[in-house]
């Protein structure tokens, strides 16, 4: 064997070894977040979560002959899911090919993880969960959270390209994100961490975040509508509303179409 060739095949095989470490590193465990979801699993429920009327869905959930409408109908989905900490466990994309998601919703999800798992509390001492759909109203102009989306800045270094390594497994990304997609995560009555989910309007984005929970056996104190959205064309104008967004359904029932724009 020649000196070139030794080298050639000792380049090769370290190189494979560098790329067996780093895929093993991508893939093994993140400390603080045993039960959650991991990458594929958290794959397989947002697939499972986009079929109407899924028998595996509590009832409330099981979706209507309109699916979850939006633009995709929930088909094409980032997911993230973070622990108690905040530090990032998992994330995956709904297709087998990442790049047929918004490359811009990966942040959003991870930020919605993040959201609702800052702003929830354990149901055995009183507290209660807080989707991200219900901070929209106390984040406008005039209410008593403005300026909340400011107060933790997503770290960008975070971000992964689409089905690459990186993006920041047990790091905390932070980000606040007040529309539909993000929701706390409970074991046992306690928060365990929460969920984030984008890809499509913000209404779509909470339908599948919360079917994804249920499907996960994730449900705060098996209630998995505590946290639901509400519209006030639906139910009434109140702090927690959130806007309509484009064909939105609600737990298989079509709610409306956003406005239209006026004035400009």
């Amino acid at each position: 064997m020649t000196m070139r060739r030794s080298s050639v095949i000792l380049g090769a095989f370290l190189l494979a070894i560098s790329g067996a470490g780093a895929a093993a590193q991508e893939a093994g465990a993140v400390a603080g977040c045993d039960g959650l979801p991991t990458a594929g699993q958290l794959r397989d429920l947002l697939q499972a979560a986009a079929v109407p009327a899924n028998p595996a869905l509590s009832a409330g959930l099981r979706q209507g002959p309109g699916g979850v409408g939006g633009l995709f109908n929930g088909t094409r989905m980032w997911a993230a899911a973070v622990n108690r900490d905040a530090r990032l466990c998992a994330f995956a994309t709904s297709t087998g090919d990442p790049s047929q998601v918004w490359p811009g919703s990966q942040q959003i999800a991870k930020a919605k993880a993040y959201t609702a798992n800052a702003f929830s509390l354990d149901f055995a001492e009183g507290g209660f969960p807080l989707s991200t759909a219900q901070l929209y109203t106390f984040v406008q102009p005039g209410h008593s959270l403005y300026g909340l989306n400011q107060s933790n800045p997503f770290e960008p270094e975070f971000l992964a390209p689409p089905g690459g390594p990186g993006g920041g497994r047990g790091d905390v990304a932070g980000g606040i994100i007040t529309f539909g997609g993000g929701v706390a995560l409970y074991q046992n009555r306690r928060i365990v961490g929460g969920l984030g989910v984008s890809g499509d309007t913000a209404c779509t984005d909470h339908e599948i975040a919360k079917r994804v929970r249920d499907l996960a056996h994730l449900n705060p104190n098996g209630r998995p509508l505590v946290d639901d959205i509400t519209y006030s064309t639906a139910d009434g104008a109140s702090a927690f509303t959130h806007p309509l967004c484009p064909n939105t359904y609600r737990n298989g029932v079509f709610v409306g179409n956003e406005l239209p724009a006026t004035g400009y």
